[in-house]
């Protein structure tokens, strides 16, 4: 008989959208791929369906709370779901970026020079000299993040707002010029890096998602030292933080400093985007692995204490 498997999406986080489609891409592959699949969009009573349900596996494509902060990792470990990608505390500490940094540190990635600031002091005076980049703690997709640029006379009063949902204490790191690099790890295995070049001014929430929003030059264009050295760190960045499954190292390089100089580790992702426009499934097929393989590698890979 086919696994039963239970494809987690949307929820109620700030990247609901691409959740939803991330989801329902992986589901009719995991479907291609023979499985029995339930489509489940994640509310509040999700304990109650998934109980019901009594799935095999459950593929977890939701972004942002609370599928990538250790919650719904918590709960199929209560109820003996066997699941995908990282574990309760790697999913807890990846997605706060204050506590991953020394972790990531520590384990000899470099990363920008930065501080956690309330969102209000931030919007009140420069907290560092421009440029700088302010983004929120917790939440991915780069929503809520602004560069601040050297002309700028003042910090970005929408970090004000009443209607600012993006927590009370920010991130203010230095901005480093050059290129936007990614890579990802799947299981112990490093796969190839994407240069990112977005058609508007850094790689946002549009240029992620929107069609003709960014160019992804694989393999990137850059030496071979930085291509290796990109691929060892968001395998050394995977460990570092316990992550398990696949997961996505974001990265800056500028290009200006000599060798691996310039390289510098922003992120880890451990839900990393699933959609047809998607960065993993890419450097996946890059790697020979077919969006099905790549899908059906994500549920047999599913287990419990991850």
């Amino acid at each position: 008989m086919s696994k039963h498997v239970a494809v987690l999406m949307g929820g109620w986080s700030a990247e609901r959208e691409v959740s939803l489609r991330s989801g329902e891409a992986c589901a009719a592959a995991a479907e291609r791929a023979g499985y029995r699949v339930t489509r489940v969009d994640v509310d509040r009573e999700i304990a109650a369906t998934l109980r019901k349900l009594k799935p095999d596996a459950a593929l977890n494509l939701l972004h942002g709370t609370p599928g990538e902060d250790g919650s719904i990792q918590g709960l199929l470990e209560i109820l003996g779901i066997p699941y995908s990608h990282s574990g309760v505390l790697a999913s807890a500490v990846a997605m706060q970026k204050d506590m991953a940094k020394p972790i990531l540190i520590a384990a000899g990635i470099p990363m920008a020079e930065g501080k956690v600031v309330a969102r209000h002091a931030a919007a009140k005076a420069h907290v560092m000299p421009p440029p700088y980049v302010i983004k929120p703690i917790a939440e991915g997709s780069s929503v809520g993040v602004f560069i601040v640029q050297k002309d700028h006379a003042h910090p970005p009063q929408e970090l004000t707002r009443p209607d600012w949902k993006y927590g009370e204490r920010v991130l203010v790191e230095k901005y480093i010029p050059g290129k936007e690099l990614t890579s990802a790890a799947m299981g112990d295995e490093a796969l190839g890096v994407i240069e990112i070049v977005a058609a508007t001014r850094f790689y946002d929430y549009e240029a992620k998602y929107a069609p003709g929003g960014s160019k992804h030059l694989l393999p990137a264009p850059v030496l071979p030292i930085v291509y290796q050295e990109t691929r060892r760190l968001t395998l050394a960045a995977h460990r570092a933080l316990g992550c398990r499954g696949i997961t996505r190292a974001d990265f800056r390089y500028d290009d200006s400093l000599e060798g691996t100089k310039g390289l510098v580790c922003l992120e880890v992702n451990t839900q990393p985007g699933m959609t047809e426009t998607s960065l993993v499934p890419e450097l996946a097929a890059h790697a020979g692995i077919t969006f099905e393989e790549l899908v059906r590698w994500m549920i047999e890979d599913a287990s419990l204490n991850r």
